[in-house]
């Protein structure tokens, strides 16, 4: 267990622990955590699980201190049906002498032990959506025996959630949809400020840039070390515009499967990058204008996003950076008109919104879709809004608002 003989510091220097849910996959939370090790240069990452081949080098060069959990068996590809010992794992790490705890949470993060005098801040991505609004789309489908335990268990652990919300002193939403669902299940106001949007990478063409970075990975299992399914080289000849594009972990709740029915006889062309469970079955069920890129390199991603017709969003998102990617690069978007995408996309100005999560709903969208009815510049600019830099200077308003700083 990490205790304080591993951690100095000077006395008049606060200092700050991050916690998040677990490291295994760089998806949009753990962009947002490279942020805050910008925002926290010192402060180490304690989470549930560890993986450090599939993250980033600015978080992998961190320390970062795993749970217990870790050494469980098979806690690599089937970390989440540990979901029942999170909160005891996530209680067990010892924060002693940290002035400030900022704990970055989807799940259980927030639910870490805080010492007495400490600020806890929680960036929340969603509450707990297992056991809230996403219940059926992972356990409910057909019967299981996870899905059983799991059904036992659910009230047990909402009440965890409710009661662990109620020890944090400031919760952060990522969108007015997540202020509006800790007001419905934590029954506490939030502040709302947008996760980050990499725009000095994510650019139109021309606007080279240089990062490390990875593709979208699945939410669902812990990936091996992937080489790349696909060069840059094979899009770079493409016309622009021939095809539309998902970048998407592929889980149940990402409904990927609405824009591949969608996409049954139409001449378009969609490519969909990212990885998951899913995979196989939405393989199945894919016509032959719909190709399957698997994880991609940011390179690669980046030229996909600036070579495509629009981004195509079929999913309800908690807010969805995916989306800014793509302005950022130019490129509208098609978006499901429900959650966080409300923030973020304004309708016939940066995107086109369907209404019903259906195949025939999104085919209506793509119908009266005119890509030269969205100007390039416009996108960029509206992406602009969304960068590090706005979110830093948000985040430190809201600490100096709140006397933190």
């Amino acid at each position: 267990m990490f205790t304080k003989k591993f951690w100095s510091r000077r006395d008049d220097i606060l200092k700050a622990a991050l916690i998040h849910d677990w490291l295994n996959g760089m998806r949009g939370g753990e962009k947002v955590l490279e942020s805050f090790c910008d925002l926290y240069p010192d402060a180490p990452i304690f989470t549930l699980f560890y993986e450090p081949d599939c993250v980033s080098e600015k978080i992998r060069t961190r320390m970062v201190i795993p749970s217990v959990l870790q050494k469980f068996p098979l806690a690599r590809r089937y970390y989440r049906h540990y979901l029942p010992l999170f909160p005891w794992a996530i209680r067990r790490f010892d924060l002693a002498g940290f002035d400030h705890v900022i704990s970055i949470s989807h799940c259980a993060a927030k639910g870490v032990r805080i010492p007495k005098g400490a600020v806890h801040i929680c960036y929340c991505l969603t509450p707990m959506r297992y056991i809230w609004d996403k219940f059926d789309d992972y356990f409910g489908v057909g019967f299981s025996p996870e899905g059983a335990v799991m059904g036992l268990l659910r009230g047990k652990l909402r009440r965890w959630d409710v009661t662990t919300s109620a020890g944090v002193d400031f919760l952060v939403a990522t969108s007015r949809h997540i202020a509006e669902k800790i007001r419905v299940y934590f029954a506490r106001e939030s502040e709302v400020i947008p996760p980050p949007v990499d725009a000095e990478y994510f650019s139109p063409a021309g606007a080279e840039s240089s990062a490390e970075g990875f593709g979208p990975q699945a939410d669902e299992e812990a990936q091996e070390p992937a080489t790349p399914t696909c060069s840059p080289n094979e899009f770079f000849g493409r016309r622009e515009g021939e095809y539309y594009l998902i970048v998407s972990a592929l889980v149940p709740y990402k409904r990927v499967d609405v824009a591949v029915e969608a996409f049954r006889g139409r001449r378009e062309r969609l490519f969909i990058a990212g990885s998951g469970p899913e995979e196989k079955k939405l393989r199945r069920n894919a016509t032959d204008n719909v190709t399957f890129l698997g994880w991609v390199e940011n390179d690669v991603l980046r030229e996909l996003y600036r070579h495509c017709r629009a981004l195509i969003f079929p999913q309800e998102e908690d807010f969805g950076i995916a989306p800014l990617e793509a302005m950022a690069c130019g490129r509208p978007v098609v978006a499901y008109g429900r959650g966080g995408i409300l923030d973020t996309v304004e309708e016939g100005r940066t995107g086109l919104f369907f209404r019903e999560q259906t195949p025939e709903s999104l085919r209506r969208a793509l119908d009266s879709f005119q890509r030269d009815d969205f100007d390039p510049e416009v996108l960029r600019r509206h992406a602009l809004k969304f960068t590090r830099e706005h979110f830093t200077a948000r985040w430190r308003a809201f600490l100096k608002e709140k006397a933190l700083v």
